[in-house]
């Protein structure tokens, strides 16, 4: 069973959950759509970002697209910056790392992040999602890319999806920026394409030819569909390659209930009730089905097949009311030959690896090692570790 502070830390949040919830869906201002939403809540505990590396990361914020709130905060471990690198690489004026031109680079693999919240709350730049992608950056020797995607009920579906996919896109856009600077291209055509828009980091130190998508709760399901856009998008997206998923506690469910979503109905943390009033907060009124593409994703019909998906790490919980359909989910995809076995953690409560409260310990260390542990067989170096 789960410790008596976990069960305590349960019952205030969700207490603050559900009445988060319930106060979004009896204010009558949270019915109006709003394009350029928000991606955190003023109840939200935010880190600040730091550019100079502190604890072994660096990291900054930057927002994306000017018609929406959505914003991205890069997290960059300084295994990416050699011994051989000067002190110069510090600008004084910025008060950061800045990458010197026309110096050898380490590229690392690029980790998508989305972070959970049941599609209402959270934020990339939240304590907690900030210490965790730290860890995650650390331990898969990865530059992590966590999306502040828009939140519902100001956006509602497909909003926060289409953010997803909208950063791998911008992720494509980066690496062609890059190649075109490092070809010394500054023809009119390539400052049309927006040099100075080049996010230096990630032109020196990224390489989206290993990219992974991590998601956790709600943000396991934006995972998964931009996994899923990127097999149809196929060649499109050149050079970014999505070659693993790792879906933690997927915020799945679905309108035939499962055996855990009967008898852990009252589950720690997000229990049903708190996930059928989010479910309701993120769906337009007219398309309110727990069956949703967005919810259920094994759903008849939905494209494109199970083969095609890239492969997948599964993590569930054992105190989790959401555990079995994330299950079977990855029994589905192991059936067609895809990559994608299964954590299941004894004890273990939803997002017991991911909160704020709970990153400290063992059992939140351990998964994050093991996913590190599986990750690294498809981020493994291609090519050479150094390039200008």
């Amino acid at each position: 069973m789960p410790s008596l502070i976990v069960k305590l830390y349960s019952v205030i949040f969700k207490y603050q959950q559900k009445h988060l919830l319930q106060s979004l869906i009896e204010t009558p201002e949270s019915t109006k759509p709003n394009p350029f939403g928000i991606t955190s809540r003023t109840n939200e505990s935010i880190a600040a970002s730091n550019p100079s590396f502190s604890e072994g990361v660096a990291t900054k914020d930057i927002h994306v697209d000017p018609f929406s709130s959505l914003s991205l905060r890069i997290f960059l471990p300084d295994t990416a910056v050699t011994s051989s690198l000067s002190s110069t690489y510090q600008v004084p004026n910025y008060g950061g790392y800045s990458p010197a031109a026309g110096k050898p680079h380490r590229k690392l693999p690029v980790m998508l992040q989305f972070h959970g919240g049941g599609f209402v709350s959270g934020s990339n730049e939240s304590v907690g999602n900030d210490a965790f992608c730290r860890r995650i950056a650390k331990l898969c020797d990865v530059i992590v890319v966590a999306v502040g995607y828009r939140l519902a009920p100001e956006t509602k579906y497909p909003g926060a999806f289409e953010d997803g996919f909208k950063v791998l896109n911008w992720l494509a856009k980066q690496a062609n920026l890059a190649v075109c600077g490092r070809l010394g291209a500054q023809s009119h055509i390539f400052d049309s394409f927006g040099a100075s828009m080049v996010e230096p980091w990630l032109a020196a130190h990224g390489d989206t030819s290993r990219c992974v998508l991590l998601g956790v709760s709600s943000g396991a399901n934006i995972a998964d569909y931009v996994a899923r856009e990127a097999v149809e998008a196929g060649k499109r997206l050149d050079p970014v390659k999505v070659v693993a998923q790792i879906l933690m506690f997927p915020f799945f469910i679905g309108n035939t209930p499962t055996h855990s979503e009967i008898k852990l109905a009252s589950s720690y943390f997000y229990d049903k009730t708190m996930c059928m009033l989010a479910w309701k907060l993120f769906l337009p009124k007219e398309e309110f089905n727990l069956d949703h593409p967005a919810a259920n994703p094994l759903i008849a019909g939905r494209q494109p097949p199970l083969k095609c998906m890239p492969p997948t790490l599964t993590v569930v919980a054992e105190h989790d009311f959401m555990r079995d359909r994330a299950i079977a989910y990855s029994e589905e995809l192991r059936k067609v030959n895809v990559d994608a076995p299964l954590l299941d953690y004894k004890d273990g409560v939803h997002e017991f690896a991911t909160l704020d409260v709970l990153l400290q310990t063992p059992q939140a260390q351990v998964c994050a090692e093991d996913v590190s542990i599986w990750v690294k067989k498809y981020i493994s170096l291609r090519g050479h570790e150094f390039s200008y």
